[in-house]
């Protein structure tokens, strides 16, 4: 699972929280049942204070028969106390487990592990973490390679020299589920740009939470947002310590997505923090998504040389084409 350190902890804090508040809980429960059924604080306390006779006997018995001897009529003991706790729970009309702590989750009693395996609540702490640290959460759920549909791509080319919108947007759909399932395997970085709603925006959300899904961390970001909040961090005497771990979670993480590239105000700050992103990345061979409404001609003249180099040798090109789906959704209703 790719989280660092700091995130293991944050979630090994949780599970601290959850332990904390059952046992919590199980208190306040306790309390209330013992003021209604005052026999039962007898019972534990009685409980409790043969278990302390009973280790001592242990303690200074002269043979492992005796010990045994003991063990067998502690446990009888027991017994014989639970039946009557269980007894007088039922009368009440109290569930036989009242007096118990409840956990979150009973397989692993909130420890996070059963024996030194991870519990399957784990890795799902783990994709809800990175959920949360992703900026995915902020949109529809229902973002994923089957909500893709080629029914919005015409089949006729517009020329001659280039596909129809439907084989690019068939080429696009295959290249990026490829990307989703051979992800641990190899390192591809991709481009998609064509005009505005043809679907670059989702199929790069739908890598995003395939990938998260499967453990692995993802961050996306809106190119206005991301150089937004590395310029006011950058720019901030009290937030020098946030830009630094902002920049080290933009190129540590297993896949970046930065979405809608030419939206943000370009300037010598925005192509320095770009071309370091993304040079950092494809150094350490670590994906890169890239969504743009730009043209080719237009990226190349927006951006350094060193940068558009970088995007040409190092990404896949992914053109889509056709008429806007989100317009030909409203008039369809």
């Amino acid at each position: 699972m790719s989280i660092t350190n700091e995130q293991y902890n944050q979630i090994m804090r949780i599970y601290l929280e959850h332990r904390n508040r059952g046992r919590q809980d199980m208190e306040e429960r306790r309390e209330k049942v013992y003021q209604s059924i005052p026999r039962l604080r007898e019972l534990d306390a009685e409980v409790a204070a043969e278990g302390t006779r009973s280790a001592r006997k242990i303690l200074f018995a002269s043979s492992d028969s005796e010990r045994e001897e003991v063990q067998a009529a502690y446990r009888q003991y027991t017994d014989r106390c639970m039946q009557e706790r269980q007894t007088l729970l039922a009368k009440a009309g109290l569930p036989g487990d009242i007096l118990s702590v409840r956990y979150v989750c009973p397989d692993c009693r909130d420890t996070g592990y059963i024996g030194t395996e991870k519990c399957h609540c784990f890795r799902q702490a783990v994709i809800d973490l990175l959920y949360r640290e992703s900026h995915l959460l902020d949109s529809p759920s229902e973002e994923r390679f089957e909500d893709f549909s080629l029914d919005y791509y015409p089949d006729t080319a517009v020329t001659p020299s280039e596909p129809s919108p439907r084989k690019l947007a068939e080429h696009a759909l295959m290249v990026c589920r490829q990307f989703t399932e051979q992800f641990d395997s190899s390192c591809q970085n991709l481009f998609l740009y064509g005009d505005t709603g043809l679907g670059k925006t989702l199929l790069s959300r739908c890598i995003g939470r395939a990938l998260i899904e499967s453990a692995h961390s993802v961050i996306y970001f809106s190119a206005f947002r991301l150089f937004d909040e590395l310029a006011e961090a950058a720019f901030s005497d009290q937030k020098e310590e946030e830009h630094t771990q902002l920049l080290e979670h933009i190129t540590d993480c297993d896949l970046l997505i930065i979405d809608d590239l030419g939206t943000e105000l370009t300037n010598a700050f925005v192509s320095s923090r770009l071309f370091g992103i993304l040079n950092e990345r494809i150094l350490n061979k670590k994906p890169v998504i890239i969504s743009t409404n730009l043209t080719l001609d237009r990226v190349a003249a927006i951006y350094t040389e060193r940068i558009f180099s970088r995007l040409t040798s190092e990404f896949t090109f992914l053109k889509l084409s056709g008429k806007d789906i989100r317009l030909q959704k409203k008039l369809s209703h």
